[in-house]
């Protein structure tokens, strides 16, 4: 989704006995257990604790050079003085449809820009709903078609209705098929040049049914959220948790670093103190929420936060960092 909006409610095992080492886009089992083992990730970027983020998964053509995406914003942060950039963007996998022409031009001008900055890049990927002006929407769709409408759930929510619900249970194959998808757009992220990966929606067990479409486990989750980290790593690059806080305990040995929208307005936030802990920062986003109610909490809890608009909309600017 070009706007995450997230749910915002509620260790790394060998993730070859739960998934197919073909959908990990890995030639054998072997290689998907060793994916995210130390010994083998060691040359894959991971940011310090305190690096400071930009949120930018909007475009705009006064930056047609780069994708729509500023790499030269700079923000006075909440405690004042002079302003600050980013060391770490998180932008679309595809350069803005209104920029580009197209939604099929890769973010790598972008990257390229961002790297040039000394600076490091997050690929935004949607995996746990599908949207329909994504270049491979059509391939969800048939396969949804052929597999009896076993794919495509509700949608996701009134403010995103031009994306569905993925069903990550796997009785007709859907988790094969969808982590073969997104196996292809991380593919993509490295052939950018992306430092990381964002994969979004990944937290369906916390919704339930009657928001989804589908029953999912909180097992389905853990199975799935692990696969999609093997994925990235088995790529050569790190990757990001997106919300899912009821399993951050579970899951942070296998993530490398944790994107968070709004834990302070729903007070969650302490759920993501074991990332921290672990060494991994949290890079967070508040947007109803004023940052003098939450600058001063989040540099306790050694956070990365900025302030977005109320209305969810990611472009450069506002770009309103804590510190």
């Amino acid at each position: 989704m070009v706007v995450s909006l997230r749910t915002i409610l509620t260790r790394f095992t060998a993730v070859t006995a739960l998934v197919p080492a073909a959908a990990l886009g890995l030639q054998a089992p072997s290689q998907a257990a060793t994916a995210t083992s130390p010994s083998t990730t060691a040359g894959i970027w991971r940011p310090p604790v305190d690096s400071r983020w930009q949120y930018q998964l909007q475009g705009s053509k006064t930056y047609a050079s780069t994708g729509g995406v500023n790499v030269d914003i700079c923000g006075v942060p909440q405690s004042g003085g002079a302003c600050v950039r980013p060391s770490v963007f998180d932008i679309d996998l595809y350069a803005a449809a209104e920029v580009a022409g197209n939604n099929t031009t890769l973010n790598t001008a972008a990257v390229k820009a961002i790297h040039a900055k000394g600076a490091k890049a997050i690929c935004y990927v949607d995996a746990g709903s599908i949207e329909d002006f994504r270049p491979d929407y059509q391939e969800f769709v048939d396969w949804h078609n052929a597999h009896g409408k076993s794919l495509l759930g509700k949608p996701f929510s009134d403010e995103f209705p031009n994306e569905r619900w993925a069903n990550i249970n796997n009785d007709k194959g859907q988790r094969d098929f969808l982590l073969k998808m997104m196996a292809a757009r991380v593919d993509k992220c490295a052939q950018a040049g992306f430092d990381g990966v964002e994969f979004d929606v990944v937290n369906a067990h916390e919704e339930g049914k009657s928001v989804t479409g589908w029953t999912v486990s909180p097992a389905t989750q853990l199975t799935f959220n692990k696969a999609l980290a093997a994925i990235a790593h088995g790529k050569g690059l790190s990757v990001a948790l997106k919300n899912d806080l009821s399993q951050a305990e579970e899951l942070v040995s296998s993530f490398d670093y944790a994107v968070n929208e709004e834990c302070f307005q729903f007070d969650e936030c302490s759920e993501l103190s074991v990332f921290v802990k672990a060494g991994k920062p949290v890079f967070h986003v508040e947007y109803a929420t004023a940052p003098s109610s939450f600058c001063a909490k989040s540099k306790t809890l050694k956070f990365n936060s900025l302030k977005k608009p109320e209305d969810y909309s990611l472009f450069d600017k506002p770009y309103a960092p804590c510190r």
